[in-house]
């Protein structure tokens, strides 16, 4: 394996990092936009990780499988998402930490 191969591996896991983020913020905010982009993150890790193991195993298409990568990224990058960040900081955006939405309404417990 070549170094490449290593470049292609922390593509696939940046993948799935934000797949995991996506599945975790639809599950707090239940957003319809978080929710499509949790589905869609299933076939864009499946071609980042073709396009690693096409960088690992096929020495003379390195270049292609770092484009089916970069490929996965993009495209979940495109996915249209409602916008759930008003002024919390970088941390709690790169985990994921949006607020609850509140399903019960305001009821007040006795």
């Amino acid at each position: 394996m070549s170094y490449l191969a290593y470049i292609a591996g922390v593509g696939v896991a940046v993948t799935v990092f934000l797949w995991l983020r996506d599945l975790r913020i639809f599950y707090r905010t239940g957003l319809s936009g978080y929710r499509k982009a949790g589905y869609l993150g299933v076939p864009y890790t499946a071609l980042a990780l073709l396009g690693f193991f096409v960088t690992a195993y096929a020495e003379s298409w390195e270049f292609l499988g770092l484009g089916l990568v970069l490929l996965a990224l993009y495209l979940q990058g495109q996915v249209d998402r409602e916008n759930v960040w008003h002024g919390e900081g970088a941390g709690d955006r790169f985990f994921g930490r949006a607020k609850r939405t509140n399903d019960k309404g305001s009821r007040k417990r006795l």
